[in-house]
């Protein structure tokens, strides 16, 4: 399975440019809000956000208190939202970049996923879970939300699932802590998401 289109920045910039955001939520979602609450007291763990659109997870931590908070996202105009919203976010932790070019100096004790794995090029699944490893520490956490539905034969993203085809691409390189339908995604999205947590081997 491979898109028909090329989604590079060239494309995302045009879907903001558009205002063709459809993933764009608002604000952070009720799943990964209430898995960020059982995080206890905010510290200075390593977290990236990859794909980060307008980051409403990295805001959310960032104003809990979390101080090293990154987020990652090909196009410019979603980090300039983050920063235009939350002035005092470090600029430095705004990373233009592709996720797959990024670096782990030092690693990431946690990635959170939520509407980037499904913007991928399908082909690109299996460099997503290993670069998802490469990225972190081991014991490392890759948390989030994944589309468990088909959205049918569309040439752009949104890209649906299994969760059998999930547990494939990451399997050789996280034990699975939890890997269910979520039970508080937005209505939209209800039973529609499958909220994981892997700890990376």
């Amino acid at each position: 399975m491979k898109s028909a289109v090329q989604l590079d920045e060239a494309y995302w910039r045009g879907r903001y440019a558009a205002h063709q955001t459809g993933w764009d939520a608002g604000a952070i979602t009720p799943p990964l809000r209430e898995y960020f609450d059982q995080l206890g007291p905010a510290d200075a763990r390593r977290i990236l956000v990859p794909g980060a659109g307008r980051a409403y997870e990295a805001e959310y931590l960032h104003r809990q208190g979390f101080s090293e908070v990154y987020v990652a996202d090909i196009a410019p105009e979603a980090l300039q939202a983050l920063q235009q919203r939350v002035p005092d976010f470090p600029a430095t932790h705004l990373l233009h970049q592709d996720f797959f070019a990024l670096e782990p100096a030092p690693p990431f004790d946690l990635l959170v996923e939520q509407t980037f794995f499904c913007a991928l090029d399908p082909a690109l699944r299996p460099a997503y879970a290993q670069q998802c490893a490469r990225l972190l520490k081991p014991g490392g956490t890759l948390a989030g939300l994944l589309f468990e539905t088909d959205f049918g034969l569309s040439a752009e993203p949104p890209f649906g699932g299994t969760r059998a085809e999930y547990r494939a691409y990451f399997e050789p390189y996280f034990h699975f802590v939890h890997f269910e339908t979520a039970y508080n995604s937005l209505r939209p999205r209800q039973d529609r998401e499958l909220f994981i947590c892997l700890k990376k081997k």
